[in-house]
């Protein structure tokens, strides 16, 4: 069964860092275009940062860019999102995301493209 599974979302304060976790298990994530995207409360589902099948592309939205590093371990299967100086508009339910394709740079974000979801971590940034 292919599965990806999320870990690491919580609680944290405005400026404070969380690291979240993709495990994939079923399938290897190496050949894959990864990313990670979010849905906040009354909003629609948006990209956050996707990387390409070779690790060499990625893309991050403006909103979280310098902030926000996707990366990925093929060698333990794990996708990662690093965020740092988090902000209340950064609340949100965070997915991980991947499909077996070779995605052009603009379009490494594009949602309908991916047919691998995660269950979702909740990320809350609040005082």
């Amino acid at each position: 069964q292919l599965q990806l599974v999320e870990s690491g979302g919580g609680l944290v304060q405005p400026g404070g860092s969380l690291r979240l976790s993709c495990a994939a298990s079923g399938f290897t994530l190496d050949g894959y275009t990864i990313g990670w995207f979010r849905q906040a409360p009354g909003k629609e589902r948006e990209g956050v940062s996707c990387i390409s099948k070779s690790g060499r592309s990625t893309k991050t939205a403006d909103s979280v860019k310098g902030r926000f590093t996707i990366s990925r371990d093929n060698a333990k299967n794990t996708m990662y999102l690093q965020m740092n100086s988090l902000k209340p508009e950064d609340t949100a339910v965070y997915y991980c995301a991947a499909v077996p394709l070779s995605l052009p740079v603009q379009a490494l974000c594009q949602m309908g493209a991916y047919n691998y979801w995660g269950q979702g971590t909740q990320v809350t940034v609040s005082s």
